[in-house]
């Protein structure tokens, strides 16, 4: 039997528990957060797609092995509407070891209001080039 998932009140709810799941290192509480979707998506710095509750959890099972990682989510930019969420975030790293100790990713966490409350659907990740600068506002035409 499938154990229930706590509801959670907001996509930012969600979001802070993402982040404090991944500096525990704990499996379970993180998944608890993903939608019940079979077409959930996450993308880790430089790795291939990821599609399904079965290939994130192996993903992140991976990652818990050396412990949780300390990530500092910054320069945070979200769009809510009544049943999405888009949060293009700044991760800060910090790792007490390693030929680079601390680093950035760039991060965008997409949110669905389910009947469960909000959820993950997507967690896409990429190293930040450098470090990240003060944000700065957008002027003109991107594309």
């Amino acid at each position: 039997m499938a154990k229930a998932k706590k509801h959670i009140g907001s996509a930012n709810e969600i979001e802070a528990a993402f982040y404090e799941a991944i500096g525990r290192a704990d499996i379970d509480a993180m998944m608890a957060l993903w939608a019940d979707d079979d077409e959930i998506v996450c993308i880790h710095p430089g790795a291939l797609r990821l599609v399904g509750h079965a290939a994130i959890r192996q993903s992140w099972e991976a990652i818990f092995k050396g412990g949780g990682v300390p990530i500092h989510p910054v320069q945070l930019h979200a769009t809510h509407n009544m049943m999405t969420a888009v949060h293009s975030v700044a991760e800060e790293i910090h790792l007490p070891q390693g030929p680079q100790t601390d680093f950035h990713v760039v991060a965008t966490n997409v949110y669905l209001k389910t009947p469960a409350g909000w959820r993950i659907v997507a967690h896409h990740a990429s190293v930040a080039p450098g470090r990240l600068a003060a944000q700065q506002p957008v002027t003109g035409t991107l594309h």
